[in-house]
């Protein structure tokens, strides 16, 4: 269990750090990093051991996370009083980073599929092959999204909030 510890640990920073640009919620992406850290603990003797660690736990990560969508889709999403009194004050979000702003907003305008393979490539580092392992598509799947997804974000980041419509005569 000690081997298995030592696998492991390296690897919630990244877990979290992708939990939480996919969830844009510190709660729900450490509940989802546990959930993760659970799922492969009790199926940790049949995954494949010449595969990537890493992929393997992302890919476990981007399911629930998924799963959890699908299911939210169903039943409608739950907003708790708790979530309501700790809003921040818009005083606040002044002080917040212009450019890391646009960021993430930029960020939420992506498909999920662009998004996450722009977070995996782009901030997590993994390669296209680890990249699609985890999304469960092929390598040159990966780099088309990649690439739109950089495309989209360089237009968002050019031309900002204000020129995202098009205009349509």
């Amino acid at each position: 269990m000690d081997d298995i510890a030592a696998a492991l640990e390296p690897e919630i920073p990244r877990l979290r750090r992708f939990a939480y640009a996919l969830t844009r919620d510190r709660a729900a992406a450490d509940d989802l990093v546990q959930d993760t850290l659970e799922r492969a603990l009790s199926r940790w003797q049949v995954r494949r051991r010449q595969s990537s660690l890493r992929a393997w736990l992302f890919a476990i990560l981007r399911n629930l996370f998924l799963d959890s969508l699908r299911q939210r889709g169903r039943r409608g999403a739950h907003v708790g009083l708790e979530a309501l009194q700790h809003m921040p004050a818009e005083g606040d979000m002044q002080h917040a980073g212009e450019g890391l702003r646009d960021v993430i907003a930029g960020l939420e305008r992506l498909s999920e599929e662009q998004r996450s393979v722009l977070l995996l490539v782009a901030v997590e580092e993994l390669s296209y092959e680890e990249a699609a392992a985890v999304l469960g598509v092929p390598a040159g799947t990966v780099m088309s999204r990649l690439g739109r997804a950089r495309e989209k974000m360089r237009a968002f980041m050019k031309h900002g909030r204000d020129n995202v419509l098009r205009v349509v005569k």
